[in-house]
């Protein structure tokens, strides 16, 4: 069950209540375990974007659909050397097993928006 983006889930031990800012911690701390991931975009419009939205944290946008079903938006930097569609294929997994193991929460989907390319790597050289 939903409630302002928080989560709540009853069984026979209990009630289990996750929060919003919670769940958005952990869908970005699951982005950034990934290598090849430089940061989570957090450029003056997103820190708008999180002042006036409570569902948007540092690069991540959660939203719901009307079945309660999650859906992820990412916004990251992919380090330059690797591969954007393996980063993001990476991310959308890590993502995806990082909610099902924590939370109870039916995803819908996982878009991953890269928004540029880190070029501050020491080991640049060897490209």
């Amino acid at each position: 069950m939903f409630n302002n983006g928080d989560i709540y889930e009853k069984n026979e031990n209990g009630k289990v209540y996750c929060g919003k800012n919670i769940m958005l911690s952990i869908i970005n701390l699951a982005a950034k375990e990934i290598s090849g991931v430089s940061s989570l975009c957090a450029n003056f419009g997103s820190r708008l974007k999180r002042f006036f939205s409570s569902n948007y944290f540092e690069g991540v946008k959660v939203s719901y659909t009307k079945n309660k079903n999650l859906i992820i938006d990412l916004y990251l930097n992919v380090f330059f050397g690797y591969s954007v569609a393996d980063v993001a294929y990476r991310v959308q997994e890590n993502v995806k097993n990082g909610i099902s193991n924590m939370i109870s929460a039916k995803i819908e989907g996982i878009n991953i928006h890269v928004m540029g390319v880190d070029f501050s790597r020491e080991d640049l050289s060897k490209f």
